[in-house]
């Protein structure tokens, strides 16, 4: 007999990422830039991942004066540039928000700062900041992260082997 558990977050996120693919070929966001905010905080992300470009974009539409959140793509060479410490591997494991004062937060983390910076995550911010919680917020996150180009794929096809490294996590 065998057993299957399906994991009902999962199947949520598949839910409601269909929903952005819907929207993202409908009304694409500008994502603002390091030149375009200067001195907001800094979103490096997937720019290969369809989730994640949905994923960005609603953060960008959530940041409301435009001017909190400044997004830059992981493939960027100006991110290896200006922060080398963060591998290339680091990056594709998980987003990093980079504060002004050049504090990093990956993750959930990230998405915990995220929930303090944007109003409209402000509800969220409470149940993000469960004391000794992190740590199961970083799980759920992973779990999504690996699965992120089974959601919705790539936004170009690969070469050879070259998305099997993070297709078969």
């Amino acid at each position: 007999m065998r057993y299957t558990y399906r994991v009902p977050f999962l199947d949520w996120v598949k839910a409601n990422s269909t929903m952005a693919v819907v929207t993202q070929t409908t009304a694409r966001t500008k994502l603002p830039t390091i030149s375009d905010n200067p001195g907001a905080d800094v979103l490096i992300y997937d720019g290969d991942c369809r989730f994640c470009i949905g994923q960005v974009e609603r953060l960008a539409r959530l940041d409301d004066t435009g001017k909190r959140l400044a997004f830059i793509s992981l493939h960027d060479p100006e991110v290896a540039r200006r922060w080398p410490d963060l591998t290339y591997d680091m990056l594709m494991d998980q987003m990093y928000v980079i504060d002004g004062q050049g504090n990093r937060y990956g993750g959930a983390a990230a998405f915990r700062y995220l929930s303090r910076k944007l109003p409209w995550l402000w509800v969220l911010a409470p149940l993000m900041h469960i004391p000794f919680s992190l740590p199961l917020w970083q799980w759920m996150y992973r779990q999504v992260a690996k699965r992120r180009y089974k959601l919705l794929g790539k936004t170009h096809d690969c070469d050879g082997d070259a998305c099997a490294v993070h297709l078969n996590k």
